[in-house]
């Protein structure tokens, strides 16, 4: 069974109307790593998994979940 990351991120990122870089930046990060995260192709450490929760006002579950390939 393979399992993979699945986020909300961009989801939660635009109910709050803000941008890739508006992101990085409360989480002090670099845009190209929200949009590598978002497009599932990084997957966040445990550190910047709760910035990024932090940054957004929502628990790390919120934003992260892992499925099975069959979900």
């Amino acid at each position: 069974m393979e399992e993979r990351l699945k986020t909300t991120m961009k989801v939660q990122r635009a109910m709050r109307d803000l941008t890739q870089a508006e992101l990085a930046e409360l989480g002090g990060m670099t845009g190209k790593s929200i949009s590598a995260i978002e497009m599932g192709h990084m997957v966040p450490s445990t550190i910047l998994a709760l910035k990024l929760a932090r940054a957004l006002d929502v628990t790390v579950e919120t934003l992260f979940r892992i499925e099975s390939a069959a979900d």
